[in-house]
């Protein structure tokens, strides 16, 4: 399989670049700003100018595209909507219909912020959507696009996406930040009253290249089995890196002044993506197991 990976210079992007080449395919990266460090065909690339991965489709005889692009700053997109909308709404039907034209498979990756969050229960893919923010419906608005141009596309909704570089193998997302906060014996405050089941990008990467392999379309929910506050996240991440428990300290959303609304609870349903594969999605236990040695520079 030859695969472009757009937003190669992210954290799952370059995971997914990672993932691909250690199974043996071939890849060409598309990069916004920073270059990744892969010894690969690396490419500079907006995807908000469908002409210039045109050009790439052209060059490189790929057979599938996955979009890791996205313009993922919540509170950046409440202030720059426009932005929001042309980077996660309108590129990535514009990607999508290209792909269908070529008959190369595209893959998309949206976030359970499509949803309010006013549940007790679990998200199921069916389920209605309701988006609270800007990033949210921007977000909605990629898949709609997608949908409409492309009936065979995949689209993966994510939680609260954290992991390891693929180039450099550095904690990114919120496990890096309270293991360095931790490390140095600062507090860390962390939320009781928001819910999330969350996405460590090395399972989303795998998962994305198992429903590939499966023929899979439409969209699927890929995330961890367990549903856990930031404060109980915080707290198996001290335990990890064997962290002052004392330095984890509950508070609520409240009480940070933020441009953008959160969900309360946004918990992804992953049985679809289980059921497809005859496989669990992990827990978050077995998630951390994964980043031992990323963890290894903060552990006491």
């Amino acid at each position: 399989m030859y695969a472009l990976i757009t937003g190669a210079n992210g954290l799952l992007g370059s995971v997914v670049v990672q993932t691909l080449r250690e199974q043996g395919h071939e890849v060409v990266g598309g990069y916004h700003s920073e270059e990744p460090a892969f010894d690969c065909p690396l490419h500079q690339v907006d995807i908000t100018e469908t002409e210039r991965v045109v050009a790439l489709l052209e060059e490189y005889d790929v057979d599938v595209v996955i979009n890791c692009a996205a313009y993922t700053d919540v509170d950046g997109c409440e202030a720059n909507p426009e932005l929001a909308t042309a980077v996660n709404g309108t590129a990535p039907g514009d990607l999508a219909a290209v792909c269908r034209e070529r008959e190369i498979t595209f893959v998309h990756y949206s976030t359970d912020y499509v949803f309010d969050g006013e549940t007790d229960s679990f998200y199921e893919e069916g389920d209605e959507t309701a988006p609270i923010q800007e990033y949210g419906r921007s977000k909605l608005d990629g898949e709609h696009a997608v949908r409409e141009v492309n009936a065979g596309a995949l689209i993966l909704r994510l939680s609260f996406v954290y992991g390891a570089r693929g180039d450099t193998g550095d904690l990114v997302g919120f496990p890096q930040w309270v293991a360095s906060t931790l490390a140095v014996g600062d507090t860390v405050p962390l939320f009781t009253d928001q819910m999330m089941t969350p996405s460590r990008a090395g399972n989303v990467a795998t998962t994305t290249l198992e429903l590939l392999e499966a023929g899979a379309s439409g969209t699927y929910h890929v995330a961890s089995r367990s549903a856990v506050t930031p404060y109980e996240f915080g707290e198996e991440i001290c335990e990890v890196v064997g962290g002052d428990s004392a330095l984890t300290e509950s508070s609520v959303m409240a009480d940070l002044d933020r441009p953008a609304a959160r969900p309360r609870r946004s918990c992804l349903d992953v049985s679809s993506v289980e059921g497809k594969l005859g496989r669990p999605q992990p827990a978050l236990e077995a998630d951390l197991a994964a980043l031992e040695s990323a963890f290894s520079d903060y552990s006491s």
